[in-house]
């Protein structure tokens, strides 16, 4: 193991750590640190984005089954779309995306700078959703679904289904506002059941690449281990420290991190 690597594993701790401290954005970094710090292409780390966001989702699933906190209806209705959408933007739009998209004199957009700009976008969203964002609160659910509501959940469903497959984010941070805003879950719930969506978004969309990519296992799965020993040891810290205080921090973190992608790939 090199010291690159062991870099890169760090990261990967970090990555859980601030999943497990306010609970979303961690996924955010993995990117990041798979392109400029181990050296892997856009695509593949956005492939290998999408199995490190889905097992450490899948590991908080495992934990909110057990506590009854996921509305497994709403989840179904949201994942559906969802699935198809990531499993088809990762099947068959990501291998088949031009390697020049367009030039324009002497600027190219390739497929891996189209991949990262729209990545850095994403992250400008986040950051500024964490920064910005209150505490919503709903006490009631909707039970009985109308068109209105199947017709909204599943637009919702399809955008964040075919940005989660190009840029390898679980899109937390767009799901659980539609789930308490669309849905009225309570917040609490609305959390749960988007980390349900993602871990099967997540995967099955990685399922897509397998035909496409070369998966390198060992590094993979041990980089995932160390993203869910930092999410146990986030949460450990998170019932210590502010929440919100941290979440706004990482928010402009993320604006910075979102700046400093755009620099890196125009100049």
């Amino acid at each position: 193991m090199d010291f690159v690597e062991i870099i890169g594993y760090i990261g990967a701790l970090i990555v859980g750590l601030v999943l497990g401290l306010i609970g979303g954005g961690g996924s955010i970094l993995t990117v990041p640190i798979l392109v400029y710090f181990l050296g892997f292409s856009p695509i593949i780390a956005t492939s290998y984005s999408l199995f490190v966001v889905g097992s450490t989702a899948l590991v908080g699933t495992v934990r909110n089954i057990k506590e009854k906190t996921i509305d497994f209806k709403t989840a179904i209705i949201f994942a559906l779309p969802s699935i198809i959408t990531v499993f088809t933007v990762r099947s068959i739009v990501i291998p088949n995306l031009p390697e020049v998209i367009f030039s324009i004199g002497n600027f190219s957009l390739t497929n891996s700078l189209f991949i990262m700009l729209l990545f850095a976008l994403i992250m400008l969203l986040a950051g500024w959703s964490m920064i910005k964002s209150k505490t919503i609160a709903s006490d009631t659910e909707i039970r009985d679904y109308d068109n209105n509501h199947y017709i909204a959940i599943g637009t919702q469903a399809i955008g964040i289904g075919a940005l989660a497959g190009l840029v390898g984010a679980g899109g937390g941070f767009l799901i659980v506002p539609a789930l308490v805003l669309l849905v009225k879950l309570p917040i609490k719930k609305a959390i749960s059941t988007s980390l349900f969506i993602i871990s099967i978004q997540s995967l099955i969309g990685f399922l897509g690449d397998l035909k496409t990519l070369t998966i390198d296992w060992r590094f993979l799965i041990t980089f995932t281990i160390f993203s869910i020993i930092g999410i146990f040891i986030g949460l450990a810290f998170s019932k210590k420290i502010s929440a919100k205080g941290l979440k706004k921090g990482f928010g402009y973190f993320t604006l910075v991190m979102a700046v400093y992608i755009v620099y890196k790939e125009l100049f």
